[in-house]
């Protein structure tokens, strides 16, 4: 039998998108670094739509486990949510039929809220449908304003599940009051390249792909990394003590011209499913 919510705890989500697990290690997170020691895990998926699904699921980027059945895991994965919400009674027969998080904590009496930077999770998609709040947000670098919108009260008789998709580790790296582009024409996201007037499209693969320019996005994403790791310190400070459980990984990573490849999607390399991942009560 579930619990009432009441005595549970709030849990936030946060996915960075396309962030590698290299690009987290090399960026200084002193905030995200309060929850503990951060650990390399998989994603279900190379680019966002599938990987969000899996995160619907209550399925969070997995270690690889060997010799265990992958049913057995995914078993393990559900019991988690019993951690999570510090809540008893849930496992595997609560998530079905349905299959999604959403549905279970809306069950225990949760609030649910989504914020997305990427328009593939837009609130048409199959991904919006389980939460009763959920918006597209209007920049693509937003999570300032997830942050400020968000509420953690510390009576016991409203509980938060927030999942935040996170655009400012996603190309083009945007931080926080910066406009497009900084490399522009990949993803479809913009048109010219910064202090460049030639579109990406008239350019050699060769003239796109030096190791110079790679380098210069990578380093981009660690400094948004590095921005997103700020604005957790707010979250800290809005938090309820001792009931707000923290949830901090990505969806995928990034290639950054390893064996001639740049970005995520239809791509099997290693590089886009290593992740980070790190979670713990905020204490």
């Amino acid at each position: 039998m579930f619990q009432d919510s009441s005595t549970g705890n709030h849990i936030i989500c946060i996915t960075m998108d396309s962030c590698r697990f290299d690009s987290f290690q090399a960026a200084r997170t002193p905030n995200i670094d309060r929850l503990g020691e951060v650990s390399r895990r998989h994603s279900y998926a190379s680019w966002t739509a599938p990987s969000h699904h899996a995160f619907s699921m209550g399925l969070l980027p997995h270690q690889s486990p060997p010799h265990i059945l992958a049913s057995e895991v995914y078993k393990e994965e559900f019991v988690d949510w019993e951690m999570r919400t510090g809540l008893s009674g849930i496992n595997f027969q609560n998530f079905l039929p349905h299959l999604t998080l959403t549905n279970v904590l809306e069950n225990l009496g949760y609030e649910t809220v989504g914020r997305v930077s990427m328009p593939v999770l837009n609130p048409n998609t199959p991904f919006a449908r389980g939460f009763s709040d959920f918006k597209l947000m209007k920049n693509h670098n937003g999570f300032h304003e997830m942050v400020d919108e968000m509420r953690l009260p510390e009576d016991e008789d409203e509980t938060y599940y927030y999942f935040f998709n996170l655009g400012e580790t996603h190309y083009p790296y945007m931080l926080r009051d910066e406009s497009l582009p900084i490399i522009s024409g990949l993803h479809g996201v913009a048109k010219r390249m910064k202090n460049d007037d030639t579109p990406i499209t008239q350019m050699s693969w060769d003239e796109f792909m030096t190791e110079d320019r790679m380098k210069e996005l990578r380093d981009a994403q660690i400094r948004a990394v590095e921005h997103v790791d700020e604005l957790i310190g707010a979250i800290y400070e809005k938090a309820a003590k001792g009931r707000t459980h923290l949830i901090v990984t990505a969806d995928h990573g990034e290639l950054f011209g390893e064996d001639g490849y740049f970005g995520h999607g239809p791509i099997m390399h290693p590089k886009v499913f290593e992740v980070p991942f790190i979670e713990g009560l905020i204490t």
